[in-house]
């Protein structure tokens, strides 16, 4: 066993075990941790001893809360760049898991976001329970949806995915499946148990069967199903301003709570994430929607709302950030073309 502040690695059984160990911070993802998740990896697919691997997290309130903003705060703040290698060591990590050869079961129980869908929703067998909650909720700190998240969204069912990354909400088991974020519901009650099986189980089954000793129906949806039809007529737009019209014009309370949640994060991070959305719809692999996402986080990391972003929810908690610029109609066509540009030679992410 491999153990620090912030992460475990361990074999129990036929499995290699990552459990993310910062229940204090919801699990907050590091750089260092995204170092050693990917060293493990590394180890267990040489390794014949080691049928699968599990990650969860500690504590009882979710697996990840996504990455430690506090520190991307930091460096934001202080114009240095220590952020850029942490984006490039996690976002090969979410492809890795993506490519791993060997089942990768996620317990996405409690909170899952940001990072921390990056490294479960990736994954071959993914696990959501009563308790999930998952989102990409960077809109609200001055962000982009990153860590693939734009590859699984522009690929949920609709406009679904636009509607959850523009507006960063949450959703429950039935509406992470729905969407294509985890495919297997296990009541939290059978968690323990499961985790025996895969660790300890003797009749050599592979994890996905495992696993589905244990899957049952997930609950009734959160609501997105039944709200299909008006989000796919209203995020069908071409533009953010064009979407929060289709929003109002409903009439329907719903969309128009949609419409002022949108009010509320930053103009450029939306029109950038519609783009980027956009854009992933058009890219044939996770890979190149990483690199793309890769050339966003960079050109975020200079713009002012990332910082006050992150002042307002997370140092400060006044939750007024001061958005610059704070309407959408003054941001300019060449802002969001900014997040997409090449960044030179040696700079970019590259598979």
């Amino acid at each position: 066993m491999i153990q620090d502040d912030a992460v475990v690695i361990e074999t129990q059984g036929r499995a290699g075990v990552v459990t993310l160990n910062r229940p204090k911070a919801l699990n907050a993802l590091t750089h260092p941790m995204v170092l050693r998740i990917a060293e493990a990896l590394t180890a267990w697919e040489q390794d014949p001893a080691v049928d699968h691997v599990m990650i969860r997290g500690a504590g009882e309130r979710g697996l990840c809360a996504g990455g430690d903003i506090r520190a991307i705060h930091a460096d934001a703040k202080a114009g240095t760049t220590g952020s850029l290698d942490f984006w490039r060591d996690e976002y090969r990590l979410n492809a890795r898991i993506a490519r791993y050869p060997k089942p990768y079961v996620a317990f996405m129980d409690g909170i899952v976001m940001g990072g921390g869908v990056g490294l479960s929703a990736h994954g071959s067998v993914r696990v959501v329970t009563e308790r999930s909650r998952v989102a990409m909720p960077e809109t609200g700190i001055g962000f982009v949806p990153d860590v693939g998240g734009t590859y699984l969204l522009s690929r949920a069912p609709g406009e679904l995915g636009t509607h959850l990354a523009l507006t960063g909400a949450a959703v429950g088991a039935a509406d992470a499946l729905l969407c294509g974020l985890a495919d297997r519901y296990v009541p939290s009650d059978f968690l323990e148990e499961l985790v025996r099986d895969l660790t300890e189980g003797t009749d050599g089954a592979p994890a996905d069967k495992v696993v589905d000793r244990y899957a049952l129906p997930a609950p009734c949806s959160d609501g997105l199903a039944a709200d299909r039809e008006w989000i796919d007529r209203c995020y069908a737009a071409d533009t953010v301003e064009e979407i929060h019209s289709r929003l109002l014009g409903t009439g329907l309370p719903a969309a128009r709570e949609a419409s002022r949640t949108l009010h509320a994060k930053s103009p450029t991070a939306l029109k950038a994430t519609l783009a980027a959305l956009r854009r992933a719809r058009a890219l044939d692999s996770l890979e190149r929607v990483l690199e793309q996402e890769y050339r966003v986080s960079s050109a975020a990391l200079s713009v002012p709302d990332l910082v006050e972003g992150i002042r307002a929810q997370v140092i400060d908690k006044d939750r007024r950030p001061r958005w610059s610029p704070a309407a959408l109609v003054q941001v300019r066509p060449a802002t969001v073309e900014r997040f997409f540009a090449p960044l030179g030679e040696g700079r970019e992410l590259t598979f």
